[in-house]
């Protein structure tokens, strides 16, 4: 069991659906990620997405990848990215953290994978998506994650078909992650009607929780998704404000209307 697996039993005994948010570590600077992730769940965060800046992102659209640039500028990295969450580990021990990125940077560790997962469990990660693996090159980082006592989550989207998913859930743990719509973060807006009968055909092959991400901006689209799935993700929307420079209150009380959305799903 996980803080995640724990989470869903959880929420599910209160009736209630997770809401996820997504964060890029270090942007603009590691003591503003800190700031705001240690805000986060008095928002009503459930669970938080931290992501690992890199150069070459391939899912994340302007807005997520500005926040990469703006990372990597201010000096962002796994190690960083792993240190700011050791501080968050301080206070918060209970809050789910998955990381969120690319292969290339954990396959370049100095420790190559099994470094990397012993240091992201001893920094208190929960879980990896890890975008551009696909399911074929599980022996590379999925199976050692789960091994490793790490919860590796899978994406499905419009396009995974029936003969597809139940390659994609095979050894996906914590949630499957329901990419809404076909594109990049940040985009159209996702359909509660759409959504829903995805949703249901992805939990049934899983038996996992799903959780639905990619064009969930507005505490009306959280409620609207939250209400069809087991939770819902937002990035890109809490990313433009601080890529805006809002103070960090500000961002945590938007943050508190998307939640109390999603919980009302």
């Amino acid at each position: 069991m996980t803080r995640i697996d724990d989470t869903f039993q959880r929420l599910q005994a209160q009736g209630r659906k997770a809401f996820v948010t997504y964060i890029m570590a270090s942007d603009p600077d590691e003591d503003t990620t800190l700031q705001i992730m240690l805000g986060l769940p008095d928002a009503g965060v459930d669970i938080i997405e931290l992501g690992m800046p890199f150069t070459d992102p391939m899912a994340d659209g302007p807005t997520i990848q500005s926040a990469g640039q703006r990372a990597l500028a201010a000096g962002g990295s796994v190690t960083r990215t792993l240190a700011i969450l050791r501080e968050f580990r301080r206070a918060d021990n209970t809050t789910p953290v998955v990381l969120m990125g690319y292969y290339n940077p954990i396959y370049a560790r100095p420790g190559g994978v099994e470094g990397f997962l012993a240091e992201a469990k001893d920094a208190g990660v929960d879980g990896l998506i890890v975008v551009d693996l696909p399911p074929e090159e599980d022996d590379e980082l999925c199976i050692p994650a789960n091994r490793a006592g790490l919860n590796f989550i899978r994406l499905a989207t419009p396009t995974t078909d029936d003969r597809r998913l139940p390659v994609v859930v095979k050894n996906t743990s914590g949630f499957v992650y329901y990419v809404s719509v076909t594109g990049i973060t940040g985009g159209p807006a996702a359909n509660a009607a759409e959504v829903a009968p995805e949703v249901a055909r992805i939990r049934a092959a899983s038996g996992l929780p799903v959780v639905v991400g990619f064009g969930i901006s507005t505490p009306d689209a959280a409620h609207q998704i939250a209400s069809v799935a087991d939770g819902c993700v937002v990035g890109s929307a809490i990313v433009k404000k601080i890529g805006e420079g809002r103070p960090v209150p500000e961002v945590l009380d938007f943050v508190r209307d998307l939640a109390a959305g999603a919980h009302r799903g």
